[in-house]
């Protein structure tokens, strides 16, 4: 069990006996019950807290002739995404431009958590990009099947119905694969990042980690942009109506 931050042993002073409780009744065993909540939940959870209080504060500081920065901020996100969603996924790109806002801002903000001192990453924990992943993999292919009915099983088995046979246990493969290339991707570049900021810090507190801070900075926002754009492209493949 890693070190618990400060955040997730406040958690577990308070909610440990409840969330055990939970977990128990659903037939989850925690490896320590005494503090089930590790520091990648309370990481999630606290950048749960933060985009929702941001989301709280633009919808209550809404105003169109003095918009405050908050709200311009959310300007230019979603002119980001809904432009990435055009480009990418075309005509209807507006019906997922909520859930890749969501998608885009909670990874980039896990990732970014790692520079703050006393925090970690969660997408450094391979359950929580894993997470996601699965998350992206049911929404696009419950996507595809509402835009395709049940013509969306023709992607799997290809052009030539003799060569279905062949094609689908591929096709079932490559989509599975998606998963894990999306989790593999995030969780190893965010550990490695946190690792090496970690390592330097410990060798040389002074000036020379504030160059692997910027790194991390830069692998952090690549990440962040990398899984939505694959989220987008994986939905833009599922919805189409050429298969």
């Amino acid at each position: 069990m890693s070190t618990p931050l400060l955040l997730t042993r406040v958690l577990n002073d308070h909610f440990a006996g409840p969330v055990s409780s939970l977990l128990q009744a659903v037939h989850v065993h925690p490896a320590h019950p005494a503090a089930p909540i590790t520091n990648a939940f309370a990481m999630e959870l606290l950048v749960f807290t933060v985009l929702l209080a941001y989301f709280l504060i633009v919808r209550l500081t809404l105003n169109v002739e003095k918009p405050a920065a908050a709200q311009h901020l959310a300007e230019m996100t979603h002119e980001f995404v809904s432009e990435q969603g055009e480009s990418i996924i075309g005509h209807g790109s507006e019906r997922f431009t909520s859930y890749l806002t969501a998608l885009f801002l909670f990874i980039l903000l896990s990732n970014l958590l790692g520079l703050v001192p006393g925090l970690e990453s969660p997408t450094a924990d391979v359950v929580v990009p894993l997470g996601f992943a699965l998350v992206t993999f049911l929404y696009y292919h419950y996507h595809g099947v509402r835009a395709n009915g049940v013509s969306y099983y023709k992607q799997f088995v290809g052009p030539v119905w003799w060569l279905s046979w062949l094609l689908l246990p591929i096709e079932i493969i490559s989509h599975c694969a998606r998963v894990l290339s999306l989790t593999v991707r995030l969780y190893a570049n965010m550990f490695a990042g946190d690792l090496v900021t970690l390592a330097f810090f410990s060798l040389v507190p002074i000036g020379i980690p504030l160059i692997f801070l910027g790194l991390h900075l830069g692998v952090a926002l690549v990440q962040a942009y990398v899984f939505f754009l694959l989220a987008a492209i994986y939905l833009s493949l599922a919805v189409a109506h050429d298969h």
